[in-house]
C-alpha cells in the first residue's frame, strides 16, 4: 500500500521514489518523537512488505528500571544471540501513539513534500527564467491570473498584466518568465510578466528572425502597457534596414506582435541620428521645430501649439516614454516661449 502511495506521487508529481520515503520515514519519525522525546527511535522502511517499522535503541541491563530506554538481559537474547550486558539493542517500538501525533505526521510529511516539490519545479524551470513561455489560461483572479505551464501553476500579478486584456480559461497565452523562486510559494514559484519591456523585447526576437540572429539590435524600450510602447534599433549588417525589417511589408511583422499585445502601439525607431535626431523621432507623433541638446542628459524641445498635446502625450505618457527611451530629461517648450513649462525625466 505504501509503495502504491509513493509510485502515485511519483507519477504525478515528478518526485523522486527515494526522496519520498525518507520524507513519510521522517513524518512518522516525528510522530513517535513527539508523544515520546524521551527514546531513541528509527524508522524503517521494508520494500519487500511495504511497510514502514518504528525502532527505538535500548540498553540491556540485568535489572530494567526505565522500560523505554531499557532491556533485560533474557529478553535482549532472545532477539538476539550473544549479546551481554551494557550493550544497545534496537528493537520493535510497541507504544501507540494519538491522534496529535498522526496530525503532527502529516504536518512534517506535507511540508517535506511541498520542500521536494518546489525544489523539482525549480530545476525545472530555472534556465527558461527570462524568456518566453507558452502555457493556458486556468483561473483569473482579482489579484491576478494562474496560468498553467506544462503541469506546474504559474502566477501572473495583476501589476505585471496588460491592463487592457481579459484572461478567460482555456485561452493560450504567452509571456515572460520573469522569476522562478526556489522555495515554495502559496501563488507559485513561478512568476510571468506581460507588461514590461523585457516582454517586449523579448517578443521582438522571437517574432523577427534577424533580431534573434542579431543582426539586428535592440538598443531601449520604454513601455506603457496597452497604450504604447517605443523601440530604438540598428542594424549590424549595413545591408539591412532595422526598421523596415521589423515593421515588415504592409506591417506584416509588426501586426502580430501588436496582436499579441491587444493593439497597443508600436513605434520603432532606428539609432543611426544623433541625440537631437533622436530626441524628436522619441516625441512622434508630434512634429518638432527644434532640439537643443543642453547636455548628454537634458534637453530642450520646441513645439508649435497644436502640436504641444501630441508631444505630452495622455496623462503625459508619450513625453514619459521618449524620456525613459533616451534617458534624457525633455523640457518641452512652446515656440514663441522662452522657457519650457514641462519636464519629465526617466
Amino acid at each position: 500500500m505504501l509503495n502504491k502511495i509513493i509510485t502515485e506521487l511519483v507519477d504525478e508529481k515528478g518526485l523522486d521514489s527515494l526522496a519520498l520515503r525518507n520524507v513519510i520515514q521522517e513524518g512518522l519519525l516525528a510522530a513517535y518523537a513527539k508523544k515520546y522525546p524521551d527514546a531513541t527511535l528509527r524508522v524503517l522502511f521494508d520494500e519487500k512488505n511495504e511497510m514502514c517499522s518504528v525502532e527505538v535503541e535500548k540498553k540491556i541491563v540485568s535489572r530494567v528500571e526505565d522500560a523505554l530506554a531499557e532491556i533485560s538481559l533474557k529478553k535482549a537474547q532472545h532477539i538476539k544471540k550473544g549479546v551481554e550486558v551494557g550493550q544497545n539493542l534496537w528493537v520493535t517500538f510497541e507504544e501507540p501513539i494519538g491522534r496529535v501525533e498522526i496530525l503532527k505526521a502529516r504536518q512534517v510529511i506535507a511540508s517535506m513534500l511541498k520542500s521536494i516539490e518546489a525544489k523539482s519545479i525549480y530545476d525545472a524551470f530555472k534556465d527558461k527564467q527570462g524568456t518566453i513561455v507558452q502555457g493556458v489560461v486556468h483561473k483569473h483572479e482579482q489579484s491576478g491570473t494562474l496560468v498553467m505551464l506544462q503541469d506546474t501553476l504559474a502566477f501572473l500579478p495583476r501589476s505585471l498584466s496588460i491592463p487592457t486584456e481579459k484572461y478567460v480559461a482555456g485561452r493560450p497565452v504567452r509571456a515572460l518568465l520573469k522569476t522562478v523562486h526556489e522555495e515554495y510559494r502559496s501563488n507559485g514559484q513561478l512568476i510571468l510578466d506581460r507588461a514590461s519591456s523585457e516582454f517586449l523585447a523579448n517578443l521582438l526576437e522571437l517574432e523577427i528572425p534577424e533580431v534573434y540572429d542579431k543582426l539586428i539590435e535592440i538598443k531601449a524600450v520604454a513601455r506603457r502597457a496597452g497604450y504604447k510602447s517605443k523601440v530604438i534599433v540598428s542594424q549590424n549588417d549595413p545591408n539591412i534596414d532595422p526598421v523596415g525589417t521589423c515593421i515588415g511589408v504592409g506591417g506584416g511583422r509588426i501586426k502580430p506582435i501588436l496582436k499579441e499585445l491587444g493593439g497597443e502601439k508600436i513605434d520603432v525607431f532606428s539609432w543611426g541620428h544623433s541625440k537631437d535626431e533622436l530626441v524628436a523621432m522619441a516625441l512622434r507623433p508630434a512634429e518638432v521645430n527644434k532640439v537643443e541638446m543642453l547636455d548628454e542628459k537634458k534637453a530642450r524641445v520646441w513645439v508649435s501649439d497644436d502640436q504641444r498635446a501630441l508631444a505630452i502625450g495622455k496623462l503625459g505618457q508619450n513625453i514619459g516614454l521618449a524620456s525613459e527611451l533616451l534617458d534624457v530629461e525633455i523640457e518641452l517648450v512652446t515656440s514663441g516661449e522662452g522657457l519650457g513649462d514641462i519636464g519629465l525625466s526617466s
